[in-house]
């Protein structure tokens, strides 16, 4: 399993993010495999964790058609900067 990081300063977020925000965190949920996504926003840091079965479905996923219009404003519109790290998930624990 794999986990994708996305961490962000925001600009400023709208109700066009909010709504393509949702869009996407369903089309990753039900169409590419995304096991879970998790986001929060604090002040002007975004965190959006999500887990992914395997790196071809993140590499299908970031190059989604509707995804790449998403990045494209996002570093238009949304987002001061913004870092992605995908980490592979070597184990995992619950309580």
């Amino acid at each position: 399993m794999y986990a994708v990081i996305f961490r962000a300063t925001v600009k400023q977020l709208d109700q066009e993010y909010l709504e393509l925000a949702q869009r996407m965190r369903e089309l990753a949920l039900n169409e590419y495999g995304c096991i879970e996504f998790i986001a929060s926003t604090e002040g002007d840091q975004e965190l959006a964790i999500s887990y992914w079965p395997d790196k071809n479905s993140i590499h299908a996923w970031k190059n989604n058609p509707e995804h790449l219009i998403a990045q494209q404003k996002g570093k238009a519109l949304w987002y001061l900067n913004y870092q992605v790290e995908i980490v592979e998930v070597l184990q995992k624990y619950r309580g």
